[in-house]
């Protein structure tokens, strides 16, 4: 269901135990070749095949597409929302479906820069309702929840997903090629290691000169459709996870 094509009546009459999804993403620079949109595009495609598979079964909002990009500020065009502010966007959001009196909600992420505050908002707004204890309240990244994407095409080259990589280059390609300009003439960019395990605050220009991390040069739209299949088939395994909760375990 699309919250936006229903009325309160209908919102008022929904079983509360249905899974609410909330898409974020970004708007934010995606090196020489990709749009500024990319992480918004790709999260709402992966948002709709959701949708369109579960039906009645869980009930999806809009697209939030500003989130928080300061790292890619070095870029013109880039939009970003302060981190604090933007925790407490979706802290706001979390709380005014609990107000609504539902009790499992997802914020299903697009972009990796959401992560941290995105965690923060889930972990403060369950904090403040301690004493329910029939609140599932979750925070997932779309690529963390499968682990078959680099399988998913026999052509990839890359093993997981950098930015402006050939895996979001591919699923641009795949939505419309139009949006790519010249990915195939772009250089590789290593990802290298930021002292890792350790988890290193940086600024894209740290990182590349050009605004990607990866390969974009191997991108194709038939890798895109196969890597959209699998990250949309990992939304709806997680979200068919909510639905069977049984309301009170920890384990789901």
């Amino acid at each position: 269901m699309l919250l936006a094509e229903l009325t309160w009546p209908e919102i008022a009459a929904l079983d509360k135990n249905t899974p609410v999804v909330f898409p974020v993403a970004a708007l934010e620079q995606h090196g020489r070749h990709a749009p500024l949109f990319t992480d918004s595009l790709l999260m709402g495609e992966i948002a709709r095949r959701a949708e369109e598979h579960l039906g009645a079964a869980a009930l999806f909002a809009p697209l939030q597409w500003l989130g928080n990009s300061h790292h890619h500020l070095d870029f013109p065009g880039t939009l970003s929302a302060e981190p604090r502010l933007y925790i407490d966007l979706l802290a706001g959001l979390l709380e005014n479906f609990i107000g609504h009196g539902f009790c499992r909600i997802l914020i299903l992420n697009g972009h990796g820069g959401n992560d941290v505050p995105g965690k923060q908002a889930v972990f403060e707004v369950r904090q403040r309702h301690r004493q329910r204890r029939d609140l599932l309240l979750l925070f997932g990244t779309y690529w963390n929840l499968t682990d078959r994407a680099a399988q998913s095409h026999p052509g990839l080259q890359e093993p997981s997903l950098g930015h402006a990589c050939e895996w979001e280059t591919s699923m641009v390609l795949r939505l419309n090629p139009r949006f790519v300009k010249g990915h195939e003439r772009v250089p590789d960019q290593a990802r290298g290691n930021p002292f890792e395990p350790a988890s290193r605050g940086w600024i894209m220009p740290e990182r590349s000169e050009h605004g990607h991390v990866g390969a974009p040069r191997h991108a194709t739209a038939e890798k895109g459709e196969a890597l959209f299949e699998t990250f949309a088939a990992g939304a709806v395994q997680l979200i068919e996870r909510m639905i069977a909760w049984d309301g009170q375990s920890w384990d789901g």
